[in-house]
C-alpha cells in the first residue's frame, strides 16, 4: 500500500480532517495564530538548518541543490530525531506537511514528502 503524503500551504483552507497535519517550518507562519492554525503538531526540528534556508532563499534554480543538501542535513545529529517521528507517522496515518512557502513544490514540504514516499 503506497504511503498517503500530500504537502499544502499551512494558509490555505482545510477539508474535515483525514490527515495528520504536520508543520515542517522552523519559524511559525507570519500572521498566523497558533490557535487558528489547524495542525496536530510543529515539527521545526525536521526543517532545513537556518544556514540552508538563508542560502536556498527560496530560488527555484537552486532547488536541484537545496534538496540535496537537505536530505543530507535529515541524516545528521540535529534532525534524526525529528525525522524518524516524521517517518513514524507517516507510517501510521495519512500525512499533510504543512509549509508557509509560497513556492510549494520548491519547498522542503516537497522534499520531505518525496523522501517519506521513496523511503530514503
Amino acid at each position: 500500500m503506497a504511503k498517503q503524503i500530500t504537502y499544502q500551504r499551512v494558509y490555505e483552507e482545510t477539508s474535515p480532517k483525514e490527515s495528520k497535519r504536520v508543520l515542517v517550518d522552523r519559524v511559525w507562519p507570519r500572521g498566523m495564530r497558533k490557535d487558528e492554525a489547524n495542525l496536530d503538531e510543529w515539527l521545526r526540528d525536521v526543517a532545513p538548518s537556518t544556514e540552508l534556508r538563508r542560502w536556498y532563499s527560496h530560488e527555484p534554480s537552486r532547488f536541484p541543490e537545496f534538496r540535496r543538501r537537505y536530505l543530507a542535513e535529515l541524516r545528521d545529529p540535529g534532525h534524526r530525531e525529528a525525522a524518524e517521528h516524521l517517518r513514524d507517522l507517516a507510517a501510521h496515518d495519512k500525512l499533510t506537511l504543512l509549509t508557509a512557502t509560497k513556492d510549494v513544490d520548491h519547498s522542503q514540504a516537497a522534499v520531505l514528502a518525496e523522501w517519506l514516499t521513496d523511503g530514503r
